[in-house]
């Protein structure tokens, strides 16, 4: 079984590696910032050494800073040069970088964007230029000139968080009650609202008929938030919750939308005795497969992640913008869902993969995102 589990995963990888664009390599270390190296074994018509802007949030997490390496390698592969920035998580960092992409001229711009509500100005500007702009991973709100929007299924993301513990706890069979705190992701991320709407569509049942209870009341984004999907603030929170609410009773499992969240939780949950054999941890969820994560997926610690492969999102977006450069409309496959207040963005999303203790090498380590020795 686990040979045929191992085969179809693969299948499945390598066939929405396909559907979303070329595959490349995974990036280890650090990041090269402003690249101006270009390859012409494999130049793009419209290339003829072009330079795109990539404006990322920070480096911070890991999978930041193997989004923007893939993108570097794809775009310079096919003879575009390339400005890579990160902001640290500083908006006006960012706002600064874009403005200094836009006056240098680049042909196009990919924005993660750390506050998507807070670079309306700095695109009318990229409009004004001439510069298309594509969103990356994170929606761009309030302005027309999002050109289209490449992510994941994030909807999907949080009903695979809230299905793993539906599953695990055993709802469907009517176990219960159990005890379940809630956090979402950052409230100036719009995706961070998917995750807890796509998780909530699973639980939200479970609580309204009493087999899982949210001790502390805390539900609803406004509520349950953590401002830039920060660990420290959630390890507070956490810190928080069980001191008023779990000093004679046990939690039963936590959703957390972000693996860097989830090792705040962790962390919070050890400082009271979680982690042994009279007090298991919880069912902690999580999502990126970042490596500590998965470390902690080994060590019995964090439950489930949800493997986000940036090779796959790095491709599709290289593709949209070589394909707006030369002429052409990239493939889109929903045209409804991202309403950015102002416009619906056309988009690709492309497939999360729910990853636990039983499955992490094959989706992983099989698919090169990872190598064993990375778990030592």
């Amino acid at each position: 079984m686990k040979k045929i589990l191992s085969i179809f995963i693969m299948f499945t990888l390598v066939f929405a590696m396909t559907a979303c664009g070329s595959q490349t390599e995974t990036s280890g270390g650090g990041s090269e910032t402003g690249s101006n190296s270009s390859s012409s074994s494999n130049t793009a018509s419209a290339s003829n050494g072009k330079t795109i802007g990539i404006a990322m949030p920070t480096k911070s997490s890991q999978r930041w800073i193997d989004d923007g390496n893939n993108m570097v390698k794809q775009f310079e592969a096919l003879g575009y040069k390339t400005d890579l920035q990160y902001a640290e998580d500083v908006v006006e960092n960012q706002v600064s970088q874009i403005e200094n992409m836009i006056t240098k001229g680049v042909a196009a711009l990919v924005i993660a964007s750390i506050d998507g509500e807070a670079l309306t100005d700095v695109l009318a500007k990229a409009n004004e230029a001439g510069i298309p702009v594509i969103a990356y991973d994170r929606l761009i709100r309030n302005s027309e000139h999002v050109s289209y929007y490449a992510t994941f299924d994030n909807f999907k993301v949080g009903v695979q968080q809230g299905s793993y513990i539906e599953e695990k706890l055993g709802l469907k069979e009517g176990k219960g009650p159990f005890n379940i705190e809630l956090f979402g992701g950052s409230p100036d991320d719009n995706n961070a609202y998917f995750f807890y709407d796509g998780a909530m569509s699973v639980l939200q049942p479970y609580i309204d008929n009493g087999q899982l209870v949210v001790k502390s009341g805390q539900m609803g984004m406004d509520k349950v938030s953590t401002l830039r999907w920060d660990g420290a603030t959630a390890q507070a929170r956490m810190d928080n919750l069980l001191s008023a609410h779990y000093t004679t009773e046990r939690i039963d499992a936590v959703l957390s939308p972000y693996d860097g969240i989830s090792i705040g939780i962790i962390s919070s949950l050890k400082g009271v005795g979680y982690g042994t054999a009279d007090m298991p941890m919880p069912i902690v969820t999580g999502q990126d497969a970042e490596l500590p994560s998965i470390k902690s997926i080994i060590a019995g610690e964090q439950t489930q992640t949800v493997f986000k492969d940036t090779r796959v999102l790095a491709a599709k977006a290289v593709e949209m913008v070589d394909a707006v450069l030369n002429g052409k409309e990239p493939e889109v496959n929903d045209t409804t869902t991202y309403d950015n207040g102002v416009k619906v963005v056309p988009s690709y999303l492309c497939e999360p993969v729910s990853v636990d203790i039983t499955n992490y090498k094959e989706v992983l380590v099989e698919s090169g995102y990872y190598s064993e020795s990375d778990f030592q």
